[in-house]
C-alpha cells in the first residue's frame, strides 16, 4: 500500500479523500491556493503545500505546480478528486514518468474516453447505444449552424473537454446557436484550456441515468447500479439518487452490460462513470464516459456498501477487485442534494461571502459509512442515514475563484419515499448563514408531488419553475401547523420576559392564552392552553398539540406537533419570529388581538424604483459591455456579460431604452446590486 498520498483537488472532495485515506492508514498530503490556506481540507491533512494565487489557472491546474509539492514531500501517490486535473491526460502522464501511482484510469483512457467527440466513436464501435450528432470539430459560429440544422433543432453544444455543465448551451434556433457558440467556447478555454465544441441532437422528455463502474488492472471489471440524476438546472446536476426510480431490472442490466464493455475496450481501470440519456421507452444513448470520481459517488456507496474512494486505491496499488458482479446488491434508496452559494431568488446566481453560521444535521449511522467503509443498521426496517460531504466550516468563507458547492446532503432509507422524508427534515435542519444559498428551493424539490412520484426528466426544473424559484407557500393543513408552533413558541418567550429582573414593584407583566398569528397573508386566532408536556393550541376550533424543548434564542426549533415532526429554523423580529421550513421563508407576527386589529391599519413600505438601472446581480468581474451610451436598445439585447464561479452570464435588457450612463467597464470587479449601467 502507498505510504503518502497526495490530494490534488481543494474542498469537499478533498476533505472525502483523505477521510477514507486516514481509515486505512495513508498520511495525507493537501495542496492549497492563497485563497485556501484556512480551508478544511488544509487543516485534516497531515501536510499541506501552497502552489499559488486563487486562480485555478495558476494554481490547481498547474502540472509543474502539483509536480513540485509531490517531490518536497515525497508522496508516492496523487489521488485528483473531479474536476481540475482529474481528466488531464498529460497530469496522469507527468506522475507515471516521475514514478508516482495515478489514484485513476491510465492516461490512454482519459486521452480516449475525455474527448467526447472520439469517445463516441469508440462507444459504437463497443456496441454501446449512441446519440446523432456531429462528431466532428466545429470551428466557428457560421458551421455550427449549418450543422445543426442538418442535426435538426433543437441541439446541445458542448466542450469537447467539458464537464459540469460548463461549456455547454441548448439551441432551438439559429439565433441561439450563433449566440451560445461563442460564450461556449469562452466557457470552455477558462474552465478546461480547450475551447473545441462538438454538437449533438437534444433528446427531448429525457432522464440523465448514470452506471458506476469499476474495473482492476487484472481484467475484472462490474457495474455498481445505476444513479438517476435528472433534476438538473443549467445542464449541472443538483438532486441526484440510486437507484433511478425509472429503471426496470432489464434495462439496468443492459446499461450496465454496456458500460463494462465500454470500459473494457479502452482498458479501463479505477472507478469511472458511463452516462446516459434515457427516453420515457426506456431507450438508452451514451453520453460520455467521466474518467474520475463522479460528484455524486455518496448515493452509490450508500446502497452498495462500497467505499469507492477505497477501492480506487486499492486497485492503483495493483490490487485485484475483492468482488465480482454477482457479489453487487442494491440495498434501500438514497438521495443527495447539492448546497450550493447560489441566491435562488435571484435566478441562482452566484453568492460568496462570510459562512456566519454554518451546522449541517447530525450524522447518522446506518448503511455503509466511511468510518467503518461496511454496512450499519438495518435495511427492512431502519434507522435512516444522514451523511454530509463538506469542505467548509463556520466562519469559513465561500470564493468567488472556485466552484459553488458548499456540501453534499445524503440520506439513506429502506425505500424510495423513507429517503425523501429524511431529505426534508435533515434540509430544514441544516442551519447556514451568510451568503445566499438554495437549502429553500432543495426543500421545494422535495416536497414537490412531480419529484415524489419520480416523474421525472431533465426538463423539470425548467418546466416546473419556469418563472425561476419565487419561493414556497406552504399548504393550508402545515401553514395551520406552523401558526400552532408559533404561539406556543411565543408564549415561552414571553413567559421568559415576564422574569426579566428589574421589573417596578406592584407591576405584575401577565402573558394571556389569546392571540393572533398572521403569516403568509393569514392571521389564525389562537388560544393556548398549556401543561408541563408542552401546549394545545385551538386554532379555528381545531386542537393541536404541540410540544417542544425549544428555547428563547434558540436558532433551531425542534418540535412535535399532533405527533408528526417540524423542524424551523428560527430568527428574531419586532412581534415576532422569522421561521424558516419546507422551503417558505416566513414573517411570524403573534399579536394579542388589539394589537392585530391596529397592525392592519398599518401603511405598507413600497421598495425603491431600479426599473431605470442595471444592476449586477451577483460578485463578478465584466467580460464586456455590448451597447454605448445614447444607444436605444430593446427588449431582449444583451447589455453586458459578467463572470462569476467560472460561469459567463449574460445580463439583457427588460424593456426598450436608450442608455443614458455606463458606470463599468471590462475588467471592472463588481459588487451585488452595484450600477452597471443607466437608462433614460
Amino acid at each position: 500500500m502507498f505510504k503518502k498520498l497526495l490530494i490534488a483537488n481543494r474542498g469537499e472532495i478533498a476533505c472525502r479523500v483523505i477521510k477514507t485515506a486516514k481509515r486505512m492508514g495513508i498520511p495525507t498530503v493537501a495542496v492549497y491556493s492563497d485563497a485556501d490556506r484556512n480551508a478544511l481540507h488544509v487543516k485534516m491533512a497531515d501536510e499541506a503545500v501552497h502552489i499559488g494565487p486563487p486562480p485555478a489557472n495558476e494554481s490547481y491546474i498547474v502540472i509543474e505546480k502539483i509536480m513540485q509539492a509531490i517531490r518536497d514531500t515525497g508522496a508516492d501517490a496523487v489521488h485528483p478528486g473531479y474536476g481540475f486535473l482529474s481528466e488531464n491526460m498529460k497530469f496522469a502522464e507527468a506522475l507515471e514518468a516521475e514514478g508516482v501511482a495515478f489514484v485513476g484510469p491510465p492516461a490512454t483512457a482519459i486521452e480516449q474516453m475525455g474527448d467526447k467527440i472520439t469517445s463516441k466513436k469508440i462507444a459504437q464501435d463497443a456496441g454501446v447505444s449512441t446519440v446523432p450528432g456531429h462528431m466532428g470539430l466545429i470551428e466557428d459560429a457560421a458551421e455550427a449552424i449549418r450543422i445543426s440544422g442538418e442535426i435538426g433543432y433543437p441541439v446541445m453544444l458542448k466542450a469537447s473537454a467539458g464537464g459540469g455543465g460548463k461549456g455547454m448551451r441548448i439551441a432551438w434556433s439559429e439565433d441561439e446557436v450563433a449566440e451560445g457558440f461563442q460564450a461556449s467556447k469562452n466557457e470552455a478555454a477558462s474552465s478546461f484550456g480547450d475551447d473545441r465544441m462538438f454538437i449533438e441532437k437534444f433528446v427531448t422528455q429525457p432522464r440523465h441515468i448514470e452506471i458506476q463502474v469499476l474495473a482492476d488492472k487484472h481484467g475484472n471489471a462490474i457495474y455498481l447500479g445505476e444513479r438517476e440524476c435528472s433534476i438538473q438546472r443549467r445542464n449541472q446536476k443538483v438532486i441526484e439518487e440510486a437507484p433511478s426510480p425509472f429503471l426496470d431490472e432489464a434495462t439496468r442490466k443492459a446499461m450496465g452490460e454496456q458500460a463494462v464493455s465500454l470500459a473494457q475496450a479502452v482498458g479501463y481501470t479505477s472507478a469511472g462513470t458511463v452516462e446516459f440519456i434515457v427516453d420515457g421507452d426506456r431507450n438508452f444513448y451514451f453520453l460520455e464516459m467521466n474518467t474520475r470520481l463522479q460528484v455524486e459517488h455518496p448515493v452509490t456507496e450508500l446502497i452498495t456498501g462500497v467505499d469507492l474512494v477505497e477501492q480506487m486505491i486499492r486497485v492503483a496499488a495493483g490490487e485485484k477487485l475483492s468482488m465480482a458482479q454477482k457479489d453487487v446488491t442494491l440495498t434501500g434508496w438514497a438521495m443527495e442534494s447539492r448546497l450550493y452559494a447560489e441566491d435562488p431568488y435571484r435566478n441562482f446566481l452566484p453568492s460568496i461571502g462570510r459562512l456566519t453560521r454554518y451546522r449541517p444535521p447530525a450524522e447518522v449511522a446506518a448503511g455503509p459509512l466511511l468510518d467503518t467503509g461496511k454496512w450499519q443498521g438495518d435495511a427492512e426496517s431502519g434507522p435512516t442515514a444522514v451523511r454530509n460531504d463538506t469542505g467548509v466550516y463556520e466562519g469559513g468563507e465561500i470564493s468567488m475563484f472556485y466552484d459553488p458547492m458548499i456540501a453534499k446532503l445524503c440520506t439513506w432509507a429502506p425505500d424510495r419515499a423513507g429517503s425523501i422524508e429524511a431529505m426534508r427534515v435533515a434540509l430544514d435542519s441544516f442551519e447556514l448563514e451568510g451568503i445566499g444559498h438554495n437549502l429553500p428551493f432543495l426543500s421545494a424539490v422535495m416536497d414537490h408531488p412531480k419529484f415524489a412520484s419520480g416523474d421525472i426528466t431533465t426538463a423539470f426544473i425548467a418546466e416546473e419553475y419556469p418563472e425561476g424559484f419565487e419561493g414556497v407557500s406552504l399548504p393550508e393543513a402545515e401553514l395551520v401547523r406552523v401558526a400552532a408552533a408559533a404561539a406556543a413558541m411565543h408564549r415561552v418567550a414571553e413567559i421568559r420576559r415576564t422574569r426579566v429582573s428589574g421589573r417596578m414593584d406592584n407591576h405584575e407583566r401577565r402573558v394571556g392564552a389569546e392571540w393572533v398569528v398572521s403569516l403568509q397573508d393569514q392571521s389564525f386566532e389562537a388560544s393556548i392552553k398549556a401543561d408541563h408536556d408542552g401546549s394545545t393550541v385551538a386554532i379555528n376550533g381545531k386542537e393541536i398539540r404541540v410540544a417542544s424543548d425549544w428555547t428563547p434564542g434558540d436558532q433551531l426549533a425542534r418540535l412535535t406537533v399532533n405527533d408528526a415532526p417540524l423542524v424551523l429554523k428560527v430568527g428574531k423580529r419586532p412581534g415576532g419570529f422569522r421561521l424558516r421550513t419546507r422551503g417558505a421563508d416566513l414573517q411570524v407576527f403573534v399579536r394579542t388581538p388589539r394589537h392585530a386589529d391596529l397592525a392592519a391599519l398599518m401603511p405598507e413600505k413600497i421598495a425603491p424604483d431600479t426599473s431605470k438601472l442595471l444592476l449586477c446581480p451577483m460578485p463578478g468581474l465584466v467580460v464586456k459591455v455590448d451597447v454605448e451610451e445614447g444607444q436605444e436598445v430593446q427588449e431582449g439585447q444583451a447589455l453586458c456579460t459578467v463572470e462569476a464561479m467560472k460561469m459567463e452570464n449574460i445580463l439583457r435588457a427588460e424593456r426598450k431604452g436608450v442608455v443614458s450612463k455606463i458606470n463599468a467597464g471590462a475588467g471592472d470587479s463588481l459588487a451585488v446590486d452595484e450600477v452597471i449601467m443607466e437608462f433614460e
